[in-house]
C-alpha cells in the first residue's frame, strides 16, 4: 500500500462503534468513535455507522491521503463472502447488505467478517499472537465470543460462521442461555452470568462492598465494579468469578484436544480487570481437562490491543482483499 493511502478498520459493537484509519504498516493514524444506540432501529444504526466513517475521513491527519477500502467486524451470524448480516436481533438487521451499502456509499471495496474473528485476527497479527500459527481467541463479555486461527489462517467453517465457542455445552441442564439451550459456556461464564450471581450475593448481604457500589442492577455490575468488590474483601464474589473462569478453562481443555493450539488469547473487559484470576483458573482447568501430551506448552495470553484489536484485524482483512484483487 502506498504511503499516501490508507485503509479503514471498523468495529461495530452493541454499545459502541469505532472507525480507524491505518497506513501501510498498520499504524493507526486517526480514530472516530460513537455510541451504537442499538435500540434506535436498523436504518438509524447504519446512519451512525456512515457518520462515524465520514467523521474519520475529515480528520486532518488524513489530509491529501486516499482511502483504499473498508474492513468491518460486525456481530453475526453473517455471510463474509457476500458481506450480508444474516440476523443480528439487537440491530434488527436481517439479511442486511452491509458490505454492498458501504461500497455504494463510499466507493471503495469492503470486507465484512465477524467482530470477534476480527479481534482474534488483530491479536494474531499485531498483538499477543504474533509469531504463532495456531491460536484460539476467547473474549468473555456480555456474551462469550471466539475466533480460531489454524496454520496461520482464520478458520471460518463451511458457511463462514465457525467460532461460536460461547455456545459449547459445559453444564448439561445448566442455566438457560440466550440462544435457548441450557448449559452453554456463555450462560455460566459471561459477565452477565457473573453479574447475576454477584447481584444475588449482594441482595442477601453476602457482598457488602458490591451492594454499596454496584447494587443489584446487572447493568451496573461491570468488570471494574467486580474487580473493586473483590479487592475490598467480597470473598464470595471472588468465588463466583473463579468458578466462571474455571468453566472457561474446562471448555479450553476440549479445544486443546480438538485443535492442538499454540496458545489461547483471552480478551475483553473481564480479562483486563481480573487478569490474574482468569489466567490462574483457566490454566489449571485447561490442563486438568485435556490430554497432557497435547496441553504441554500451550500458552494462555492476555490480549494486548484492547479496543484496537478488531479494527486492526479488519484493516488487515481488507488489505489482504485488496492485495488479492
Amino acid at each position: 500500500m502506498a504511503k499516501d493511502k490508507f485503509v479503514i478498520g471498523f468495529d461495530l459493537g452493541g454499545t459502541k462503534m469505532q472507525a480507524s484509519a491505518l497506513d501501510d504498516s498498520f499504524k493507526i493514524l486517526a480514530n472516530s468513535r460513537t455510541k451504537t444506540l442499538a435500540t434506535t432501529g436498523r436504518e438509524s444504526i447504519y446512519k451512525r455507522l456512515v457518520d462515524c466513517i465520514s467523521e474519520l475521513l475529515q480528520d486532518p491527519a488524513l489530509k491529501d491521503m486516499k482511502h483504499r477500502g473498508i474492513g468491518i467486524g460486525a456481530p453475526g451470524p453473517l455471510d463474509p463472502v457476500k458481506g450480508v448480516i444474516i440476523d443480528t436481533p439487537n440491530f434488527n438487521w436481517k439479511n442486511f447488505p452491509l458490505g454492498g451499502r458501504l461500497k455504494e456509499d463510499f466507493g471503495v471495496p469492503v470486507a465484512v467478517d465477524n467482530d470477534v474473528n476480527m479481534g482474534t485476527y488483530g491479536e494474531f497479527h499485531f498483538g499477543a499472537g504474533k509469531k504463532l500459527q495456531n491460536v484460539i481467541g476467547i473474549f468473555p463479555g456480555t456474551g462469550i465470543g471466539g475466533g480460531i486461527i489454524l496454520n496461520g489462517d482464520l478458520y471460518r467453517g463451511r458457511d463462514g460462521n465457525a467460532g461460536e465457542l460461547g455456545h459449547v455445552i459445559v453444564q448439561v441442564d445448566g442455566p438457560r442461555c440466550g440462544c435457548g439451550r441450557r448449559g452453554c459456556l456463555e450462560a455460566v461464564a459471561s459477565r452477565i452470568a457473573i453479574a447475576r450471581e454477584a447481584a444475588a450475593l449482594a441482595m442477601r448481604g453476602d457482598a457488602p462492598h458490591l451492594l454499596e457500589n454496584g447494587g443489584t442492577d446487572l447493568t451496573k455490575i461491570r468488570s471494574g465494579v467486580l474487580a473493586r468488590s473483590i479487592k475490598n474483601g467480597d470473598k464470595l464474589v471472588e468465588e463466583v468469578v473463579r468458578r466462571a473462569a474455571r468453566m472457561i478453562g474446562i471448555a479450553m481443555g476440549s479445544f486443546v484436544n480438538i485443535f492442538n493450539p499454540d496458545a489461547f488469547i483471552l480478551g475483553g473487559g473481564l480479562i483486563e480487570k481480573l487478569e490474574d484470576i482468569f489466567l490462574e483458573e483457566t490454566m489449571a482447568a485447561m490442563k486438568e481437562h485435556s490430554f497432557p501430551f497435547l496441553n504441554k506448552g500451550v500458552k494462555i495470553l492476555p490480549a494486548k490491543l484492547g479496543d484496537d484489536a478488531a479494527v486492526m484485524g479488519a484493516a488487515k482483512l481488507i488489505s489482504e482483499k485488496l492485495g488479492n484483487a
